[in-house]
């Protein structure tokens, strides 16, 4: 067992764990730190790794938001306990089902064309500096007004607002770099949606998305992983999700007090640094995966 591939994988876990829920896009900075960190796997696990280790963050998701998800509650009266279906519940999930259409009649449809077309220094960069300056825009217009969000929780969200915030989530499944959390975000600031119901729903739409790419991955590699392979993958995983419980309770504080503006800035600066990189080492176009 290779020692320092795990490290490697612990590594790609936490910079996957802060930067999968940070609408900074995890994706540039997954480019980033392959250029100078590189595990020494094939090109087919390596390809399956960068989706499945988002597994772990999902986890916590779950971990954090059981209540919330869980479908199922207990009802008590006088000396009968029964169990019941939570309404409230139900409608979110048709919510999050609705929303992940978009993105995933597209990701079925043409992921292997967008990773062919789309995946290049270039786009990434682009991407990073164009959604960091739409970011800085909505909150210039949110920050105008003064008879506050339209919608404050998930239950105040309706059909059209999902499906509307879906439709921005499709943005980030065709052009890397966008950030999915970041499109998410952006969409649910612009239609009236708060801060924190906005990152909330990113946070539950992420799970059928991130969970649904992480199974069709395995299934395409397969489960003949060697134990050094199964060793990296479950680092990763592990890592990403110890890392993502704390980045979500972070953001979570966060944005009850501050808005977005310095994460729109630093995706600015590092979409400017991708650019400059990979533009002096002349990879600039070349496809990343």
């Amino acid at each position: 067992m290779n020692f320092t591939q795990i490290l490697i994988a612990a590594l790609y876990g936490l910079v996957e764990g802060i930067t999968e829920w940070l609408p900074v896009s995890s994706t540039g900075h997954m480019i980033l730190l392959g250029e100078f960190v590189k595990l020494d796997v094939s090109e087919e696990f390596w390809n399956m790794f960068l989706v499945v280790i988002q597994f772990g963050a999902i986890l916590a998701v779950i971990l954090l938001y059981w209540k919330t998800i869980w479908p199922l509650g207990i009802y008590r009266h006088r000396r009968r306990t029964r169990i019941i279906w939570k309404k409230d519940t139900l409608m979110l999930w048709v919510k999050t089902i609705v929303a992940c259409i978009p993105a995933g009649v597209v990701g079925v449809l043409f992921d292997d064309w967008i990773d062919a077309h789309f995946y290049s220094a270039l786009v990434v960069a682009v991407m990073l500096i164009l959604v960091g300056a739409v970011f800085l825009a909505v909150e210039a217009v949110t920050a105008k007004k003064t008879d506050g969000p339209r919608v404050s929780g998930l239950k105040d969200l309706s059909m059209k607002d999902a499906l509307l915030i879906g439709i921005f989530q499709l943005v980030a499944a065709v052009f890397p770099g966008t950030s999915r959390s970041g499109a998410t975000i952006i969409g649910g600031l612009a239609i009236g949606v708060s801060r924190t119901a906005a990152a909330e729903f990113t946070f539950i739409l992420a799970i059928p998305v991130m969970a649904g790419a992480s199974l069709l991955k395995i299934l395409k590699f397969g489960l003949n992983f060697s134990p050094e392979e199964a060793a990296i993958l479950l680092t990763g995983m592990a890592v990403a999700f110890l890392v993502s419980i704390l980045v979500i309770r972070f953001l979570m504080q966060y944005i009850r007090r501050h808005n977005f503006r310095v994460f729109a800035w630093y995706r600015i600066a590092l979409g400017a640094l991708v650019l400059l990189y990979f533009a002096s080492t002349g990879n600039l176009f070349r496809i990343q995966k």
